[in-house]
């Protein structure tokens, strides 16, 4: 898997949120972007991070830790991913500063191998604190994307109206003329 192509049907969302995004379905099969460290190369080029992270097993692990952690806040309840999100928080902090451009924030890890997974929970934080109800879960019942709602007025259902939601409309039209 080459690190210009990235397989998955939806990219491009929040930090946090396309972490998720790893993991999709393709013809009724679960797919994993993160089974090696090639996949994660192809996840920190797509995010914009391959020019400020070097892929290895270590930091592999600390990637798929966040994604668990994302999951089980995004998918669960805060209660229950709250604690998983703040393991990976742990291992590094923002350091604040005043610059000539303004204030400018700098992320301080205990181990560089920290960094992409941080950033992801750290993400997490700023969608909950700007947007937490444009959160959301693809509608269709057998996809696992998400996305932030950008819609107007908040309504937004499928990750891609050309993919999922054509699918239910699809449906619906064939459940229609079955009954006529």
């Amino acid at each position: 898997m080459s690190a210009a192509r990235d397989p998955r049907p939806l990219t491009g969302e929040p930090l946090a949120l396309d972490l998720l995004n790893t993991r999709w379905m393709s013809e009724g099969t679960l797919q994993d972007l993160l089974t090696d460290v090639d996949g994660l190369a192809v996840w920190l080029a797509s995010a914009g991070l391959g020019g400020d992270h070097v892929p290895d097993d270590r930091m592999l692990r600390h990637v798929r830790q966040a994604r668990q952690a994302l999951q089980a806040a995004v998918d669960g309840s805060l209660e229950e991913g709250a604690p998983l999100v703040d393991a990976v928080l742990q291992h590094g902090r923002v350091r604040i500063a005043l610059t000539p451009q303004g204030v400018v924030e700098h992320p301080e890890l205990s181990d560089p191998a920290w960094g992409p997974a941080w950033l992801a929970a750290r993400d997490y934080l700023e969608l909950l604190r700007t947007a937490p109800d444009r959160i959301r879960s693809c509608a269709h019942e057998s996809c696992v994307l998400h996305f932030l709602d950008t819609s107007r007025n908040g309504t937004r259902r499928w990750c891609s109206m050309a993919t999922c939601g054509n699918r239910a409309k699809a449906s619906r039209h064939y459940a229609r003329s079955k009954d006529a």
